[in-house]
């Protein structure tokens, strides 16, 4: 059964009482409720709760009635076996100081990223993530890729001669684009290599380059249009602005509780950075 301790082999190692509260509907029910207890030690629907808000996403998906009663047995055994634990090892006082800083401090970064943030204050964050932001120039252009630069020579004779560019790749160009008749589609800044980006950029739409020799051979290139890039819209980044706005209000919350703070850190050498892997420290 799901969660059950298989180290209690019966039932009959141990007395259950168990107190359900009856009341009409959830109405009346709090995390305080108690659903069982062991010898004394009360089971609260609260520790319930955040046992389940706690279970991998597979368990997530059973019924709740098999959650419900396997949770149950599971802190049942657990009280259990706690019991029988006569002196608790330093290690566990250790564990529950790290496990209590570390819920506390959520708990104040879950109410900073739970607050409302404005629409004034999102705007302004996008407002300064772009200031200055020019659009990126895209170009759309094709190419007629040859071995030497007397084939380039003329190729572009014969396409400044009327030849159709398209036509002539799919019969001259060497590329792997020669075939769709040379077109390379849309490509920004730095995406091509230098000689190649350098001629395009000194075309217009429609006008064919001078042959241009890079790493792969002589290139004859149209460049067919060029157009801007778009800017995202402040709702395509609103849920990143938002996480970026509640980051720096944490950042601003540190920082002031750090220069209020006595803060004492370890001297340089100190510590032997290794001795974080000595379990044996964890011993009485």
């Amino acid at each position: 059964m799901l969660f059950r301790t298989k180290l209690l082999a019966s039932a009959a190692l141990f007395s259950l009482s168990a107190t359900f509260a009856h009341a009409d509907g959830h109405g009346d029910m709090s995390a305080e409720t108690v659903v069982a207890s062991v010898n004394g030690s009360e089971i609260t629907l609260g520790q319930l709760i955040m046992l389940r808000s706690q279970l991998p996403a597979q368990y997530q998906q059973l019924p709740d009635d098999v959650v419900f009663n396997g949770l149950v047995e599971q802190l049942v055994n657990q009280q259990l076996l706690a019991d029988t634990l006569e002196v608790e090892p330093k290690r566990v006082g250790i564990a529950l100081t790290v496990e209590t800083r570390s819920l506390r401090a959520g708990e104040v970064v879950n109410t900073l990223t739970s607050a409302p943030v404005s629409d004034e204050e999102i705007q302004a964050a996008y407002d300064t993530r772009f200031e200055g932001v020019e659009p990126d120039t895209e170009f759309n252009a094709s190419h007629i890729l040859v071995e030497t630069e007397e084939e380039a020579n003329e190729i572009k004779t014969m396409v400044d001669d009327g030849a159709d560019f398209a036509e002539t790749a799919q019969e001259r160009s060497t590329g792997p684009s020669g075939p769709s008749g040379g077109e390379l589609g849309w490509f920004g800044v730095g995406m091509m290599v230098p000689e190649f980006e350098a001629a395009v950029m000194t075309l217009e739409a429609g006008e064919v380059s001078a042959p241009v020799q890079t790493q792969f051979g002589w290139h004859v290139v149209q460049l067919n249009e060029t157009r801007q890039t778009e800017l995202p819209t402040l709702d395509d980044l609103r849920s990143e602005l938002v996480s970026e706005i509640q980051q720096q209000t944490l950042n601003t919350m540190i920082t002031g509780l750090t220069e209020a703070a006595e803060i004492t850190l370890p001297e340089e050498g100190q510590f032997d950075f290794a001795i974080i892997q000595n379990l044996d420290l964890l011993e009485d």
